[in-house]
């Protein structure tokens, strides 16, 4: 059996994501700012070690902290998932396409769709443009279909570590 990992890329056997780590990686979700002492004192560990957890969960790329803007306070008005059929090879087109600044997201799928896409856009004009000249112009795109959000009702990323 050949292994699907990247070399260097660790799995959740490897021991990265014991209990401690996973411990971590809730406490950082309730709250990406956490100090390092705040942490080390939830989990019994030092701080040193909280640091240096953190850093492979970092590096190996189970996890990133970020700034998780609202699009409408900062200039963005339209937001919108896209369902895309593709023909051709599904992984070519997502990387395309999840090359272009205002996609945030991209999952190949399953069903009615080839890829999902989640686009965040200016205004209607952007959203237009970004459909019609950047992702149907694609050749390999046989089809869009647009759900725009009226108003995000949740959005959270704290479901922890199984």
């Amino acid at each position: 059996m050949q292994s699907r990992r990247t070399p260097g890329q660790r799995s959740a056997s490897d021991g990265l994501l014991d209990d401690i780590n996973k411990a971590i990686i809730e406490q950082l979700q309730q709250d990406g700012r956490r100090s390092y002492a705040a942490m080390a004192a939830a989990v019994g560990l030092s701080e040193a070690a909280v640091r240096q957890r953190v850093q492979r969960l970092l590096d190996a790329g189970v996890m990133q902290i970020v700034a998780v803007t609202d699009p409408l306070r900062v200039g963005f008005h339209r937001e919108a998932m896209i369902g895309v059929r593709v023909t051709g090879d599904t992984r070519v087109v997502a990387a395309t396409i999840a090359d272009l600044p205002e996609v945030d997201y991209v999952v190949l799928t399953a069903g009615s769709f080839d890829l999902i896409v989640e686009i965040v856009a200016e205004d209607d004009e952007h959203l237009l443009e970004l459909i019609n000249d950047r992702i149907r112009a694609l050749p390999q795109v046989l089809a869009t279909e647009t759900f725009v959000y009226l108003r995000l009702v949740k959005q959270t990323y704290a479901w922890g570590a199984r």
